[in-house]
């Protein structure tokens, strides 16, 4: 009997070697931004905290906008990874909001929003507000991942595509998460902050509670 084997190709140690210090310098330029801000991650100090060389890093990112450029792709794929949640969960009933659903939901909001990955992107957006080129790189990855956190939104709490003060209650939702991400820039704002979502949760709950042909909106 022959037997069946991968289509995928097996990497070399030196391929694979390649690939982990390319994922340090990402992970390094992420928790440079996020850490010490826009002007501290050039290609030299990201090298430094990712213990590679500077002709190591610039063989994988010669240029720091390269880096960024790279390092952006990265944040918005985390935190999109992030808001969509394990995609290997049991599904839950479509269109059916739960109190419990909705805590879920709004916790995992507020946990993307004040992780290192936003924190490091929102360090690229206060820059971009001066640089069109950075914006325009910007734009469309901040697009993507606020669809997709915004479905995902959605039906984690199990509200009908259709239902549009549903869909206007998960996108103030996602503004309050942001709000709350920004806050916690500045100092740990995590007593206030757990008090805000307990506040916004119920509010949601007993929004949610109504049939969804009460709600102005909804058909």
């Amino acid at each position: 009997l022959a037997v069946p084997t991968s289509s995928a190709t097996p990497r070399s140690p030196q391929q694979e070697r390649s690939r982990l210090t390319r994922e340090r310098l990402l992970r390094s330029t992420v928790d440079a931004l996020a850490a010490d801000g826009w002007a501290a991650a050039t290609v030299a100090a990201v090298a430094e905290r990712a213990g590679v060389s500077r002709g190591a890093a610039q063989h994988h990112f010669p240029t720091r906008e390269a880096l960024i450029t790279a390092a952006l792709e990265q944040v918005f794929e985390d935190m999109t990874r992030a808001a969509v949640g394990d995609p290997h969960a049991s599904p839950e009933a479509a269109d059916e909001v739960t109190p419990d659903r909705v805590i879920r939901a709004v916790q995992r909001a507020v946990d993307v929003y004040t992780g290192t990955e936003f924190k490091a992107a929102l360090q690229v957006w206060a820059a971009a507000a001066s640089d069109p080129a950075l914006r325009r790189l910007i734009l469309p990855l901040e697009a993507k991942f606020a669809r997709a956190a915004h479905q995902r939104t959605m039906a984690a709490m199990g509200v009908a595509p259709d239902d549009e003060t549903g869909y206007r209650l998960v996108q103030a939702t996602l503004d309050m998460a942001r709000g709350l991400g920004l806050a916690d820039t500045l100092s740990d704002d995590s007593a206030r902050r757990a008090l805000v979502v307990d506040t916004w949760s119920a509010q949601l709950v007993a929004a949610f509670g109504s049939a969804p042909a009460d709600r102005p909106g909804a058909d």
